[in-house]
C-alpha cells in the first residue's frame, strides 16, 4: 500500500506530518510530490523533502491521496499536473483526504459536485459554489472522501482515514 501527499511551500505543518508519520507507523509507504523536488518548508518552519514532482507522479501506483491544508493549496490548485492526479483518484474510486485548505485543489478540478465534506471556514463558502454539500463538522466521510476542518480535527481524521485504509487492506488481501 502508497500513499501520496501533494503539497509545497507553506503547508500546515501538523497537516502533512502527523497523517506522514501515522501512515509509515502502519508500514505504509509514503511519497510527497511537489512542483519541485526540493526541501519544502511548512507555515512554522518545519522542512520536508518533496521526493517527486507532479510530473513524476504515476497515480496507479498509489492508493491514498492526501491533501493537506495551509497556503500550499494555493500553488497546488494551479498546477495542472495536480488537478489531473486528483482526477485519476476519483475516477478510479480511491480514497482522497483532504484537509483544511486542501479541498481547494478539488475544488478547482471541479470534483465536489454533490460531495458531502468539511473543510476549513474560510473556503466553505468557495466549496459551497462548487456544488459541494457542506458540513460544519469535525470529520466528514463520503465514500472514497475523507474531509476534515483544521489541525484540531486530526485525531478525527485519521482515525477515519485509518478505519478506511484498514478495510481496504482487507479487502485486496488474497
Amino acid at each position: 500500500m502508497k500513499a501520496l501527499i501533494i503539497t509545497a511551500d507553506n503547508f500546515e505543518d501538523s497537516e502533512l506530518l502527523v497523517p506522514y508519520y501515522r501512515l509509515k507507523e502502519e508500514g505504509i509507504e509514503v511519497d510527497i510530490a511537489s512542483p519541485k523536488k526540493t526541501r519544502i518548508k511548512g507555515k512554522h518552519g518545519y522542512e520536508v523533502e518533496a521526493n517527486k514532482t507532479l510530473k513524476e507522479v504515476n497515480s496507479d501506483d498509489y492508493d491514498i491521496l492526501i491533501l493537506p491544508g495551509g497556503r500550499a493549496p494555493e500553488t497546488i490548485r494551479r498546477e495542472k499536473e495536480a488537478l489531473e492526479i486528483a482526477k485519476h483518484f476519483f475516477n478510479k474510486n480511491k480514497l482522497v483526504a483532504a484537509i483544511c485548505h486542501g479541498h481547494q485543489t478539488l475544488i478547482t478540478a471541479d470534483l465536489l459536485q454533490g460531495r458531502h465534506a468539511t473543510c476549513y471556514k474560510s473556503v466553505a463558502q468557495e466549496m459551497k459554489d462548487a456544488g459541494a454539500i457542506y458540513e460544519d463538522k469535525e470529520v466528514v466521510v463520503d465514500g472514497n472522501l475523507i474531509t476534515s476542518r483544521q489541525p484540531s480535527d486530526l485525531p478525527a481524521f485519521l482515525r477515519e482515514t485509518m478505519n478506511i485504509l484498514k478495510r481496504y487492506r482487507n479487502m485486496n488481501k488474497p
